[in-house]
């Protein structure tokens, strides 16, 4: 019973101190890693490169994979790119178990000392990271020792001897590794308990490469899970990975094992647990070396195996997806861009209501109206995924970013109410023949137009965090209250010497008052983006 304790308190901990660490590297990593998109060409280099990177920061294959697929499902990659980013995580996810390969233990406990009393010392933020990738690094190899110290009283049981006899058939092994990265949906898990009978002496190499091939094809399972419900070509890419490791997998048992298997024990013959290492590393390179020339291959294939196309849905987010909720630097880049397009929508809608109701464009109306519940629906959605987002572990600065986000987007969505209200005004002048003067056409034009370039202006600002831009809008809006009042002012004379009907002069009163607030919503995103720069930069 104390062996079972120990060893899975053993697992644990390492599981724990690698999530630690991938965590705080992606902390760590930051602004750099929200830029990942603009990497993905279709360099097929550059998208391994890229998902070898990216796995060795997040220490988490899987995670990379699934990223992968909900990128794909969001149409911000192509089959193509995915696979390049699926072939790096291979490659980067080995990263682990050469790390467990220079055993140090005797170091683990002086690396969590050293973690902690840095959280306590410092108090940058970044420091704090840095801290709590040298205590996952401990944790990592004080999990190692206590699975090894577990695993130990294995030695003399005759169960477990008979097991490791019979794992000799690598297809058994194969599939005991799959059933158990499987379970533990953690490929660095099951190579690190690999490592710990092997530093016991308990599992020898050949056995270990074989549960290590079917390890590869376990991890698959995370990615395939995640894209049930997905898009078509987010479930082509998560099978694009599964293929991937099956093929990989069948291509050594058939032609690679045993040169493989002589090459790594001729270069660490004394040494089980690097030699695991070693082949982890040697098998994913390459596997990758000889089926990245086939890519177009895989893609035909899973293209047969997943036919047809989506049916097309209405309204829906086009940059998130809850996949990538797990990767929250990325997560914050794709936020802004639904955002962008929710500006870009509003924007639109003000030229059509201008058209709409200056130049009786009615059939503009329907368009308006739709284009409104567009809005709210993204809003609804964006914020849904924003409060997820704060369930998870990110930093304060991210935390009062996605404040800054969610106010930005009940503004917005404000101003697509104040233009739906705009076109309804459009259709009741049509019904009820309500005819505007020359004059309050040209003020209307006018005032539409400041109000289409202030929301522009500060789509604008939003995108760059520009202060500059913010300010000018700002002081644009204050253009637009006082033209507002003029405007009141000459239209009031106008109905009082009867050059103006009453209808018409109530619907005008009505329509600048709702671009006024249109501009006001302009200006309230302005002083977000302002006060945000003085808490980021420390703007006086």
């Amino acid at each position: 019973m104390n062996m079972v304790i120990t060893t899975f308190g053993g697992l644990g901990l390492f599981i724990y101190g690698v999530n630690l660490m991938g965590d705080s590297l992606q902390k760590a990593a930051g602004s750099k890693l929200r830029d990942i998109l603009s990497f993905l060409t279709k360099n097929k280099i550059m998208g391994i490169l890229l998902g070898t990177i990216v796995t060795m920061l997040i220490q988490s294959s899987s995670g990379t994979t699934v990223m992968v697929v909900g990128f794909v499902n969001a149409g911000l990659m192509n089959l193509t790119q995915a696979f390049s980013v699926i072939m790096g995580a291979n490659v980067g996810t080995t990263i682990t178990s050469q790390i467990i390969a220079f055993k140090l233990t005797d170091f683990a406990p002086i690396a969590i000392g050293i973690g902690v009393a840095s959280k306590l010392i410092f108090k940058s933020k970044s420091k704090k990271d840095i801290a709590d990738i040298i205590i996952g690094f401990g944790l990592l190899f004080a999990g190692m020792n206590m699975m090894g110290t577990g695993l130990a009283n294995l030695k003399d049981n005759p169960i477990f001897s008979v097991m490791m006899i019979k794992l000799e058939n690598p297809w058994l092994g194969i599939l005991v590794g799959f059933i158990v990265t499987t379970i533990v949906q953690s490929s660095s898990a099951t190579i690190g308990i690999l490592q710990a009978l092997a530093g016991q002496g308990l599992v020898s190499f050949p056995v270990a490469f074989s549960i290590l091939l079917g390890e590869n094809i376990g991890t698959t399972t995370t990615a395939i899970l995640s894209s049930l419900g997905a898009s078509k070509n987010a479930k082509r890419a998560a099978l694009l990975h599964f293929l991937f490791n099956v093929f990989g997998s069948l291509i050594f048992m058939v032609g690679l094992r045993f040169p493989v298997e002589a090459l790594v024990t001729k270069f660490s013959p004394n040494d089980i647990v690097r030699q695991i290492a070693n082949g982890h590393t040697l098998f994913n390179l390459t596997n990758v070396l000889i089926q990245a020339p086939f890519s177009n291959f895989h893609i035909k294939i899973v293209n047969t195996l997943v036919k047809g196309e989506d049916k097309e849905v209405g309204m829906s987010l086009k940059y998130l997806d809850k996949r990538m909720l797990q990767t929250s630097s990325v997560a914050t880049v794709q936020i802004q861009k639904e955002i962008d397009r929710m500006f870009s929508i509003a924007s639109n809608n003000i030229v059509l209501a201008n058209d709409a109701l200056v130049n009786k464009k009615f059939e503009l109306v329907d368009t308006i109206l739709q284009n409104e519940k567009t809005l709210n629906f993204l809003a609804d959605e964006i914020t849904a995924f924003i409060v997820e987002l704060n369930r998870t572990d990110i930093s304060e600065e991210q935390r009062n970013l996605n404040d800054i986000f969610i106010y930005t987007l009940n503004d917005i969505e404000r101003v697509g109410d104040h233009l739906k209200n705009i076109a309804e005004a459009a259709l009741m002048s049509s019904e009820n023949k309500i005819e505007f003067s020359n004059m309050a056409k040209d003020e209307l034009n006018y005032i539409f137009s400041l109000c289409v370039e202030n929301l522009k202006n500060i789509q604008i600002a939003y995108e760059k965090f520009d202060t500059e831009k913010a300010k000018s809008v700002i002081k644009l809006e204050e253009v637009i209250d006082r033209l507002e009042e003029e405007y009141k002012a000459t239209h009031i004379q106008r109905l009082s010497d009867g050059s103006c009907e009453v209808k018409s002069g109530v619907m005008f009163l009505d329509v600048i008052s709702n671009l006024e607030r249109v501009s006001d919503h302009s200006s309230n995103i302005a002083y977000y983006i302002i006060d945000n720069s003085i808490t980021k930069e420390g703007i006086s």
